[in-house]
């Protein structure tokens, strides 16, 4: 059959560098020759096909060297009547007419094509890439204006098997891309005419070559009536305007992609390297054809083709490439494992068996998502086969649920996964029960990319029972150390505590708010009603007790009186074993004050006596600041039960000193105390003057707090003996030091001096008598200070405005 053939000269350039409205088929470009019998309609609709319009900076007036440096415009074009117009358009130097700068030669175009039926292909059944740069392509029409007879167009050998897999390699950055979109074209519905494509590629490379090897590419991977039939050029100047598929353009002429026309899919390969695209529909095919190309192997696209799902199945082509040996990825494994459950008997026995030995190799990528492909898969295998599937990923599963790393949602979906496929875990159960109920425990969650442990926890407990168990027990086990978090935790997830297992802390974390208001009140009852719910003696296990003493203080501590109450109930040992001594000495020397809000008149009794049993029960276990306080509490205690000896000023300061630094709350607590007791008639000798000379301003303060208390100032209106013994005490020793002028002056001006003004003449009389048995000059001291407006030397000096010590 010989080809019916068009020799086409496109027109010179006018005068200003440029072509016609028409574009390169303007005016002065003809038809040279044409073989007889082709319809002129057919020729009408042929020519804007067959112009050729040079690059923007190409030469006007080229040479040789010039001209061969010309992209080539080789296309292959979809009539409207179903015919197909293969042509080369290549830049030459016509020798004859007049160039727009004057007469000579002028250089032309020159393109030369053939007509191919809509039923019929090229001679010997080539596809039309295949006669890229053909050495049957003319570069000039025939001389006598007849096309000679051309039987058929051999290929040139340019794009052999080997060139295609060097250029794959080549463009390996660009291939997914490229890939992804020939798919979308290839699936796309052409537009109203069969001639005006949906869409197009558009390939950005600097010589037109390799434009050819990509439009070669692509019709390898693709089947061939789609290859046969694919429309291509690979150089235009105007790639909105292509009416082909595939077009390449030089870098100046890539359309820009400004997201508005999604007719043109750019490929710039001649801009950097794209970053990898997200999962795309037509993605994980791409993805793995690319592979494929990398592999040099593009034979398997025929074999993939052959398959059920057809030519552009991810999971085929995947399954075949994984049978050749090659790695398609962890998305490409996965699609193989979910197409071979499906399609396996397709396969055959000797395939099947080598696609489930590629799948016993171990990946150090495999996916979640994979493994629970190969699960499904495992499921329609023979038995045989099945087993040495599960034989092969068994270590990796059991690697995975043994995983430590962050994130928990992996090994427990692995888990699931070994379940399935009947690989023993059980020994990881408790390790991974752990970092599962350390995960669940965590307020900062997963990622936003992985499952909230949560939202798969309950699926895989009602799954499986022993990871339920293993994991109650784990979380058991954090309550003991963390109780509050628990608790917590209880609020938002489904974990019921149904069955045979003990869980104490688990089960009194459960029940919480344990609360002294939960109790009536009463922080021990509250605690005896959580020890009841956990259902396990603190005697047999003593660390229910420090999670009970949690639960209910909150991290505080005990009132003194519970304190004291629940340490005579459980014995020291107990408290030892659980640590719980520690809350026992807080409540000791952080312990609230009763029946007032102020530091003094706490009922010491308690506290005392709690400091008293902690010194006695645990010996070895206070250190010596925690020791110190505790004797300091005990002796303020003893000070006010009126069972110490002197010296009691001395002996707290020492204390004091020991226990440095004092909680504030103990220590205002202990002053006041003492502060109460010198203020009584029954003070030991020496005890005042120990005060005054200390010097200790807040000792001096709690005095004075304490004689200005409404208990003192009752005292001094109904005793007046007491109120002589207080004159004498606070105008004694004028000038000792700073502090205890200040303080003497306020106690004789602000306490005492109202409390006597106000009394009768017969208590004042008897307030004189008290004074004179300590000796005459002190009652004539009270009457100058008494004296109403006197200022004599004695009323200042008693007035604490003597020269200061």
């Amino acid at each position: 059959m010989s080809l019916a053939q068009l020799h086409y000269t496109s027109a010179p350039q006018g005068p200003d560098g440029s072509y016609g409205p028409d574009g390169p088929s303007g005016p002065g470009s003809r038809f040279t020759a044409v073989t007889p019998g082709i319809p002129a309609s057919l020729l009408k609709e042929a020519e804007p096909l067959l112009g050729y319009e040079p690059p923007r900076d190409a030469p006007e007036h080229p040479g040789a060297a010039e001209l061969a440096a010309f992209p080539q415009a080789f296309s292959h074009s979809l009539l409207s009547d179903g015919t197909r117009l293969l042509a080369r358009a290549v830049r030459t130097s016509a020798g004859t007419g007049t160039g727009a700068g004057g007469s000579g030669d002028v250089a032309c175009a020159h393109t030369h094509a053939v007509l191919l039926p809509a039923d019929a292909g090229l001679p010997g059944g080539g596809l039309p890439i295949s006669a890229w740069n053909s050495s049957r392509w003319a570069a000039a029409a025939p001389a006598d204006g007849a096309p000679a007879q051309l039987e058929a167009l051999p290929p040139s050998g340019l794009l052999g098997r080997e060139a295609l897999v060097g250029f794959a390699a080549s463009r390996g950055p660009w291939l997914p891309g490229f890939l992804a979109s020939l798919r979308e074209l290839t699936e796309e519905t052409a537009g109203p005419r069969a001639a005006e494509p949906a869409a197009r590629i558009v390939l950005v490379e600097r010589d037109s070559a390799d434009v050819a090897l990509w439009i070669a590419l692509a019709c390898a991977v693709l089947p061939r009536d789609h290859a046969d039939r694919l429309t291509f050029t690979t150089y235009t100047r105007r790639p909105r305007e292509a009416r082909q598929r595939i077009v390449g353009v030089l870098p100046g002429d890539a359309p820009e992609p400004d997201g508005r026309d999604h007719r043109c899919r750019v490929h710039d390969c001649t801009a950097p390297a794209p970053v990898p695209a997200e999962h795309t529909p037509t993605g994980s095919w791409a993805a793995i054809a690319a592979r494929v190309w990398l592999g040099r192997a593009p034979e398997l696209f025929t074999e993939a083709a052959a398959l059920p799902g057809g030519v552009f199945s991810p999971g085929a082509l995947a399954v075949v490439a994984l049978c050749a040996d090659l790695a398609p990825g962890p998305d490409g494994r996965t699609a193989a494992a979910d197409w071979a459950h499906t399609h396996a008997r397709a396969l055959g026995d000797a395939r099947l068996r080598r696609l489930v030995e590629a799948f016993r190799t171990t990946a150090e990528d495999r996916t979640t998502a994979e493994f629970t492909a190969l699960t499904r898969l495992f499921t329609a295998l023979p038995e045989d086969l099945g087993q040495r599937l599960a034989a092969g990923l068994a270590p990796e599963l059991r690697a995975g649920v043994a995983d430590s790393g962050p994130g928990i949602t992996r090994p427990v979906e692995l888990l699931r996964v070994a379940g399935a496929l009947g690989v023993d875990c059980t020994d990881l159960l408790p390790g991974l029960a752990h970092r599962l109920a350390r995960s669940l425990l965590d307020p900062v969650r997963e990622t936003a990319e992985t499952p909230d442990p949560l939202a798969v926890l309950e699926d895989v407990l009602e799954e499986h029972f022993e990871l339920r168990t293993a994991l109650l027990s784990a979380v058991d086990a954090l309550a003991a150390e963390d109780p509050p978090a628990v608790v917590r935790l209880l609020g938002r997830t489904p974990l019921a505590l149904t069955g045979v297992q003990a869980l104490p802390h688990l089960r009194m974390c459960a029940g919480a708010p344990w609360t002294p208001a939960a109790g009536g009140g009463d922080g021990l009852a509250a605690l005896h009603a959580a020890l009841r719910a956990c259902g396990v003696s603190p005697f047999t296990d003593p660390l229910v007790l420090r999670t009970a003493v949690r639960l209910v203080w909150d991290g505080g501590a005990p009132l003194p009186g519970e304190a004291r109450r629940l340490l005579s109930e459980t014995g020291s040992d107990a408290h030892r074993a659980a640590g719980t001594w520690r809350a026992l000495v807080r409540a000791a020397l952080d312990g609230p004050t009763t029946g007032t809000d102020a530091p003094a008149g706490i009922d010491d009794a308690d506290a005392a006596a709690l400091a008293h049993d902690l010194l006695r029960c645990f010996p070895d276990e206070l250190e010596p600041r925690v020791r110190g306080a505790l004797l300091l509490l005990e002796f303020a205690g003893e000070i006010g039960a009126g069972r110490a000896g002197p010296p009691w000023t001395e002996r707290v300061l020492a204390l004091r000193a020991e226990a440095e630094p004092v909680e504030p709350a103990l220590l205002a607590r202990v002053f006041a105390t003492l502060a109460r007791r010198l203020l009584s008639e029954e003070r030991p000798e020496g005890e005042l003057y120990a005060l005054i000379h200390c010097g200790e301003p807040r000792l001096l303060s709690a005095y004075a707090t304490a004689a200005q208390e409404e208990r003192v100032r009752d005292r001094l209106r109904t005793s007046p003996a007491y109120t002589a013994d207080c004159f004498i005490a606070w105008s004694s020793l004028p000038g000792a030091n700073r502090a205890w002028d200040s303080t003497r002056t306020a106690l004789l001006d602000k306490v005492l001096r109202p409390v006597v003004r106000a009394l009768s003449d017969e208590d004042t009389a008897s307030v004189e008598r008290g004074l004179e048995r300590a000796g005459a000059h002190r009652a004539e001291e009270f009457r100058a200070w008494n004296r109403p407006g006197a200022l004599s030397r004695l009323s200042r000096r008693l007035g604490g405005l003597g020269r200061p010590r």
